[in-house]
């Protein structure tokens, strides 16, 4: 057996961009509608039917991390189908989402995305949260876009530094002008009618939550909340992006930005801003 040598953030990175390439290759072939649709039957450890896409993804990317096993790397594997996966280390944790953004991808819409975050500490597998995440990727498969982070070094956009504004753009009627909104249920758009009007100019719902916090981070998007509350493996990777570009983010409590765990259960919502200022205000946009 392999000794144990850790993997540094760059080499996590660079496994986590081979096995993107492995499912934006496998999901170009599935080109049939019947064939994106089809599910396995079984329910994921997330909570969700499992598509035969998303099962398929998260067999090529444990096809990589058996591969870094091999050559010593030991950690846990938290993925939103296997659910908790020995690789001989509670104090590095792998938190994956092979899709996040299923519905766009089974429907043959273009924002889905590979989501995996790396975080580190004692016992970080049982009792870890967001703020020990020490980098991650978020693959976009539709425009084929790497957005990564590692933590205290910064953040990049397919390599490059990703370069955002350090606030808000408003209206002249003093709203965001662009918020991303997730978990668009119609419930809970209308449960958050009154906010929305009061703070944002106009919305857009990606249908992907890393993507969306990337959408922050690359300052596409003045802001992003989910309306209701979201999971680990949704986030962990995306919150660090956002961090690392010099935005805010939040889950549910604006005084313990980073204590949401890092587990399959679905916590607070997520919020991301720009500043501290536009994230108070996206801060009151869910109602969960």
């Amino acid at each position: 057996m392999a000794s144990s040598v850790q993997p540094a953030p760059e080499t996590w990175i660079a496994a986590f961009n081979r096995a993107a390439d492995r499912v934006r290759d496998r999901l170009s072939e599935v080109t049939a509608d019947a064939d994106r649709l089809a599910e396995t039957g079984t329910t994921g450890e997330g909570g969700d039917r499992t598509l035969v896409i998303d099962a398929e993804a998260e067999d090529l990317i444990f096809a990589e991390l058996d591969a870094l096993h091999e050559q010593g790397a030991r950690f846990t594997a938290l993925s939103e189908e296997r659910g908790t996966v020995d690789y001989g280390s509670p104090d590095v944790l792998l938190v994956i989402d092979p899709i996040d953004g299923s519905m766009n991808a089974k429907r043959g819409m273009p924002h889905h995305a590979v989501s995996i975050a790396v975080a580190e500490g004692p016992a970080v597998a049982t009792t870890g949260t967001m703020a020990d995440v020490v980098c991650g990727l978020v693959a976009d498969l539709g425009p084929d876009e790497r957005w990564t982070a590692i933590r205290g070094a910064g953040a990049w956009l397919d390599g490059a530094p990703i370069v955002a504004a350090a606030e808000e753009r408003l209206t002249s009627a003093g709203k965001l002008e662009l918020v991303a909104i997730e978990s668009a249920h119609p419930a809970h758009v209308m449960a958050s009618g009154e906010a929305l009007l009061e703070h944002v100019h106009r919305l857009r719902a990606v249908g992907a939550i890393a993507i969306s916090l990337c959408a922050v981070a690359g300052g596409r998007c003045d802001g992003m909340a989910s309306l209701w509350r979201c999971r680990a493996v949704d986030a962990a990777a995306g919150q660090l992006i956002v961090r690392e570009s010099g935005g805010h983010v939040a889950f549910g409590d604006l005084d313990a930005p980073l204590d949401s765990p890092l587990d399959l259960v679905a916590h607070g919502p997520v919020v991301a801003a720009r500043s501290a200022a536009g994230l108070a205000r996206v801060a009151q946009l869910p109602h969960g």
